[in-house]
């Protein structure tokens, strides 16, 4: 998942396929919950993904400033993300407080899968933001470690809201930004189960379960439940 304009811009030496594959899923997920935001005509729902926005780059702000150097020009990654930081704000005036047009709860499976979402992500999260090795099933620098780590927290933040704020107005966007996010990964992952070191193996094992059964979850919710599904009758 490599596009030569778009990746020649990104300023981190040792970013390998894999890893820019999943920089896109990030970036494809956030655009789906935005879509959807739209999509159901809610702005109260756009708070959650401007969340997302603020906890993601706000980091990513500090850490391009304190790791930019002649090898690498992260500057304007810093200011992209100045620019993200900057939006995400915007949106949560715009949302925030908003009361919300459809009061349909969320379905309780899906309140339980997004319990066990937020603790996978604040832990992996933060051990990436640590730079411990091993948590990705591929290699990644310390740096790359550090900038997941806080996406993998930024997502633990948008799921903790719809755990706040149970309405499938919420719902719903975050798993369309996860079934977006599994779609760019599940494939990639099960091709590499043939050549994986022992080392990755346990943790590609995991995260493959993971993102098989997320999008099985958001698929059933998102178009095939009567209650929730896209195209459903207008009551």
């Amino acid at each position: 998942m490599q596009v030569p304009a778009i990746t020649g811009l990104w300023p981190f030496p040792g970013t390998t396929a894999l890893s820019f594959t999943f920089i896109a899923s990030i970036f494809g997920a956030a655009a789906a919950s935005t879509l959807w935001c739209v999509w159901i005509n809610d702005p109260a729902s756009v708070a959650g993904v401007a969340l997302d926005y603020v906890v993601i780059f706000a980091p990513a702000v500090l850490f391009a400033l304190a790791v930019n150097s002649a090898e690498a020009n992260t500057i304007p990654f810093a200011i992209a993300s100045v620019v993200s930081v900057a939006f995400g704000v915007w949106l949560l005036t715009q949302s925030w407080g908003k009361r919300y047009r459809d009061l349909d709860p969320t379905p309780r499976p899906i309140l339980i899968a997004f319990v066990v979402f937020v603790g996978a992500l604040i832990i992996a999260g933060g051990a990436l933001v640590l730079k411990t090795p091993g948590i990705m099933p591929w290699q990644i620098t310390p740096d790359l470690s550090v900038l997941f780590g806080a996406m993998f927290l930024g997502a633990a933040v948008y799921f903790a809201y719809g755990l706040y704020k149970r309405y499938w107005s919420n719902a719903g966007g975050q798993l369309a930004g996860f079934l977006v996010y599994d779609l760019f990964l599940i494939v990639p992952f099960f091709q590499r189960f043939g050549t994986i070191s022992d080392t990755l193996r346990v943790s590609l094992t995991i995260y493959t379960a993971v993102v098989t059964l997320s999008a099985l979850l958001a698929l059933y919710y998102l178009f095939i439940h009567g209650p929730t599904r896209i195209l459903r009758p207008t009551r």
